[in-house]
Formats: C-alpha cells, structure tokens, sequence
C-alpha cells in the first residue's frame, strides 16, 4: 500500500501516523537540486520529519510541452528508501490566464507495490490559480479517479523580490479519511520557509516547519 498516496486508508487501518511539475516559458534543458529539513507533500512528511536531499533534470519544448524526472529520498517506515518521478506536461497561456496539465508517475524502485500515477490540471489568473489531480491507476486497488486533490495557491510580490505562497488543499478518498491541508511560505533567492498543517489529528497533529534550498542550473 502507498503511504504517500493512501494516507487515509493508512490513518483508519493503523491509527498512526510540495511534486508539481513546473510550467517552462522557453525551450532548454535545465537541472535543479534541493536540500531540505522535511519532505512534505500534500501536507504529511515523505520522511517521518528527517532531511530529505532531490534532484531533477527537465526539458522544455517552445510548444509549451515539457517533461522531466525527480528523485528524492524517502522514508515510509519499509523497505522504500526512494522516489523517482516521470512527468509529461503541456503549460501555455490564453490571454490573462495560463493553464498547464499532464500526466506524473511516482515510482518507488525498491517498494513494494507503491508506484502509482496521476493525471493533472491548473488555471491560474493574476496571482491566483487553482487546481486538481486525481488517481489514474496504481498498483493496489485505486483506480482512474477515485482518488481526487483540489487546492488553490495565491503567491504575491513582497519586499521587492521574495514571494509570499498561500496553500489550501483537499484530498477526496475513493476509501480512507478525507483531509485538508495549508501552509503558508516565504522564498527567495532559492530558499523557503513554509509552515503547513492538516487537517486531521489521526493523520497528524502538529504544524510542520519546513526550511529548503534550491540551486537551479542550465544545461
């Protein structure tokens, strides 16, 4: 079963308990690396609160398609000690507004029954843009769409070039316990702050304090 993607499920069996891919403007091969205290995606740790070091090489079409893949290590509790991404997307803009959607697979190489991958979509206007994601098939019982994240993000200009990120999040469980997520972040010049919570105690109740960097190279 996939801790990362059946939280929910997880949380009602046991009582225990940021990957968007990027929109690219201009045509190139680029590579990023990152460092950070905890991996946190969706708002519960990837990494039982350890550091997490990833990286990923992207490519960008003029087009506006792009694809891409990221590795990250991992922590569920088992075997899984990494992940590794594949994603193909399409982002452009039609007047004020620009959308992008694709498709991601999340693989775990050494989990057991853990790959799973989702098909994506996002409209953004001005400082706001909303999207949804949802389940196109995995390796246990999840099947196209029964499994639904919407969130909405706004991210405003402060002090002159750091960026303030506003973060509300839903996941809908085909079967598991529904929850909500938000944080809150500052970044700039490659780092970030974020304070994120959820919604649910059984999932987690304590706020998470994430501290990260980001070096991105063009090749």
């Amino acid at each position: 079963m996939n801790m990362k993607h059946h939280i929910g499920y997880a949380v009602v069996l046991c009582s225990t308990l940021t990957l968007a891919p990027p929109t690219f403007a201009t045509e190139g091969l680029s590579a990023n690396i990152s460092v950070t205290n905890n991996y946190i995606w969706r708002g519960v740790t990837q990494t039982h609160d350890k550091p997490a070091v990833s990286g990923g090489i992207d490519y960008a079409m003029d087009t506006g398609i792009y694809l891409g893949t990221w590795a990250s290590n991992i922590d569920f509790g088992d075997d899984a000690t990494t992940e590794l991404d594949l994603y193909l997307g399409f982002a452009n803009e039609f007047g004020e507004f620009n959308y992008d959607f694709g498709y991601v697979y999340y693989g775990y190489p050494d989990g057991d029954d853990l790959n799973f991958g989702e098909v994506y979509g996002s409209i953004g206007w001005n400082v706001l843009s909303i999207g949804i994601s949802t389940t196109a098939h995995s390796d246990w019982s999840s099947d196209f769409g029964d499994d639904i994240y919407f969130e909405i993000n706004a991210a405003f200009e402060i002090l002159g070039d750091a960026e303030l990120g506003l973060h509300l999040g839903s996941y809908d469980f085909d079967d598991g316990l529904d929850y909500q997520d938000y944080n809150v972040s500052i970044s700039k010049s490659g780092f970030s702050f974020l304070v994120s919570q959820v919604s649910e105690d059984e999932i987690d109740d304590d706020y998470k304090i994430v501290v990260s960097y980001t070096y991105e190279i063009d090749l």
